[in-house]
């Protein structure tokens, strides 16, 4: 399980530090997807095989499982952790985004989450106001 926040930084070549206490359960290697909220997911290997599994099962019938499926995978690519626990972000998902240089790396239960440092700010802004209302809303859920 992920969690925590750390701030690292994206430098000019895209190559982003991933946070030490997320390494070992991230793997050597793992996917890195556009995510929800204008942020990347990332996934170690064998979750991301249990998340393909079950966006097969939706119908490719339905418009919006086509739409959410070729956003999700298109986005995807593999990474690998290189010796000074780095890895390379390629541009096309560093605009999706907007990682320039500060950006805030989060644990979420099974995924990370890497966020412009400037976006996680407006959003943590934005959901504290409403937490109380979020979480009586998810009370059907029993958390």
């Amino acid at each position: 399980m992920f969690m925590g926040e750390y701030k690292h930084n994206v430098d000019v070549k895209g190559r982003m530090i991933v946070p030490s206490k997320f390494r070992e359960g991230l793997g050597d290697s793992f996917v890195v997807t556009r995510g929800l909220d204008k942020c990347l997911f990332a996934y170690p290997l064998d979750e991301w095989k249990v998340i393909e599994e079950k966006l097969k099962q939706l119908p490719l019938t339905k418009k919006d499982a086509r739409a959410f499926t070729r956003f999700f995978f298109s986005g995807a690519i593999e990474c690998e952790v290189d010796k000074q626990g780095r890895i390379n972000i390629p541009q096309t998902l560093r605009n999706y985004a907007d990682l320039e240089k500060e950006c805030v790396v989060i644990g979420v239960s099974e995924r990370v989450e890497i966020w412009a440092n400037d976006k996680w700010e407006e959003y943590v802004e934005e959901s504290e106001e409403s937490f109380a209302e979020i979480a009586e809303n998810l009370m059907d859920f029993d958390i």
